[in-house]
């Protein structure tokens, strides 16, 4: 796949210290676009981790104190520049717009948890709904030729009908960042159809690997593993997840921001795909490779299901396939052994 297919070639990705949003911004960079990454590297998580995976694109910054609206350009590329911006603050957001004139905008930034939402519904307003609709207003007034966003499998709900197909219905959302994800397809679809904004969103399923969030299931597995802490093992191990390998998220993304969108029967060049594996893997299955790629057994608790959760994710992965030739390559075993590696290693901000 070459960079730049379609002539657009000033990239914002937002979100840029988040796990997807900092390895799409370094490969972005080697294709030869030119990339300024944002985020607001809040504490809904450990801050190292934010800075750790900036580190990694060539951004050096003091942790204790990242001024606001301040640009850092990259020491490994010199087409990366990032600024400490949150995209609820209107303001700057406008004027970053205003300057940079930004063909491509990819749009990871939200606040993420499904069971956080469960018990802070309110800080998921302002970033995942007025924080989108900034985004959406800015990419209008300054004529952005496409956006690509971040939505998840989460819209599907408890639908039991598998694997979830991008048609299939997903009114029924059982959190509410669920719901802040599927008002932001909506919010979306209207923007593309009224002001001819390219706008293709992704639904993207369980990912894991190197620079993971410490939040999910891989990492607090892990965690307990090197602690000696049994797992909390949800739904008594009765679960399936569509674990997706980094790197194939990131190729995917990257299809999609160079795919050119035609217009649909409604007069809207916008699009919905599904980004995962398409090959669910039982939760207890994916604790047993952990296990044996960190070369220890863990104690569990076995507990029943989390409100908010939901029993299985599995992508049909069909239309990101027939449309962008989109094909996830690596195995739950080599995924596993990579995020492994990475953990052990002095990366790991845990260590």
């Amino acid at each position: 796949m070459e960079a730049k297919e379609s002539g657009l070639n000033k990239v914002l990705v937002t979100g840029a210290a988040g796990f997807i949003g900092s390895r799409l911004v370094f490969e972005l960079a080697k294709r030869g676009y030119d990339v300024v990454g944002v985020d607001n590297i809040n504490d809904y998580y450990d801050v190292r981790f934010k800075y750790g995976r900036l580190r990694e694109c060539g951004i050096i910054a003091d942790v204790a104190d990242m001024p606001w609206n301040k640009g850092y350009r990259s020491s490994l590329f010199p087409n990366i520049e990032f600024v400490r911006i949150s995209i609820d603050d209107k303001e700057a957001l406008d004027s970053l717009f205003g300057h940079s004139h930004f063909d491509i905008v990819v749009n990871l930034a939200a606040q993420a948890g499904v069971r956080y939402s469960i018990t802070n519904p309110y800080s998921y307003l302002q970033s995942n709904l007025a924080g989108f609709l900034n985004i959406l207003e800015a990419c209008r007034n300054t004529n952005v030729s496409k956006l690509v966003f971040a939505s998840s499998s989460s819209v599907y709900g408890m639908n039991a009908k598998v694997p979830y197909s991008e048609d299939d219905k997903v009114d029924e959302p059982v959190s509410l960042y669920a719901a802040t994800k599927k008002s932001n397809e909506l919010m979306a679809h209207c923007y593309s159809k009224l002001y001819g904004i390219q706008t293709i969103g992704l639904r993207y399923f369980t990912v894991y690997g190197p620079w993971g969030r410490p939040d999910m299931s891989p990492m607090l597995f892990t965690d307990a593993l090197r602690t000696g802490q049994p797992i909390k093992v949800f739904n008594n191990g009765n679960m399936l997840r569509d674990f997706t390998y980094i790197d194939d998220i990131v190729e995917g993304t990257l299809r999609a921001v160079d795919y050119c969108l035609e217009l649909d029967k409604e007069g809207a060049a916008y699009r919905i795909y599904n980004i995962g594996c398409g090959h669910p893997v039982p939760l207890m299955e994916f604790i047993e490779e952990l296990e044996a790629a960190y070369g220890k057994k863990a104690g569990k608790v076995f507990l029943p299901m989390q409100q908010g959760d939901v029993y299985q994710t599995y992508a049909d992965t069909t239309r990101l396939e027939h449309d962008m030739g989109y094909r996830p390559h690596w195995s739950l075993h080599d995924g596993v052994a990579e995020f492994m590696k990475w953990y052990k290693s002095d990366k790991n901000p845990l260590r």
